[in-house]
């Protein structure tokens, strides 16, 4: 089985835990300390390992740059309606993230912009079904 972890550097951990509870994640206690917390975003198979900077640091000789200023990557979590998308972007904000950008409404996808307190960015979106399953095509031509 395939797992993902990201990575993310982060300047206050209880803040970064309190951020992703609050946008529908879980923070499993057998992979957090001090210097990092696990934040489960699909059980299984996707998470986030949530770093303080410091720790960050000591798995690399490069210099760690600022997400809120120089961004390198951008994290897109799809969920299961574009209500979920809402809450998770409101609950985001209300924890001390930022939304990023107006919404995307493709029709059949549905994105908004999202950073945690220190910048990083992870996005929300919904998808279509048919539209995941089959391309945009196949979800334009149901529409006709």
């Amino acid at each position: 089985m395939s797992m993902m972890f990201v990575n993310l550097p982060v300047t206050d951990l209880d803040r970064a835990k309190a951020f992703y509870e609050a946008v529908g994640f879980r923070i499993n206690p057998m992979f957090t300390d001090h210097n990092a917390a696990c934040v489960v975003v699909e059980e299984d198979h996707n998470y986030f390992m949530i770093q303080v900077r410091e720790y960050f640091q000591s798995m690399t000789e490069l210099p760690i740059g600022d997400p809120k200023s120089s961004p390198t990557s951008a994290t897109a979590i799809f969920v299961d309606s574009r209500e979920a998308v809402d809450r998770a972007v409101a609950a985001g904000v209300a924890a001390g993230g930022a939304e990023v950008g107006e919404p995307s409404d493709y029709g059949f996808m549905y994105q908004r912009g999202l950073t945690d307190p220190d910048g990083n960015v992870v996005d929300f979106g919904w998808m279509d079904p048919v539209a995941a399953a089959q391309g945009p095509a196949a979800y334009m031509a149901q529409q006709a």
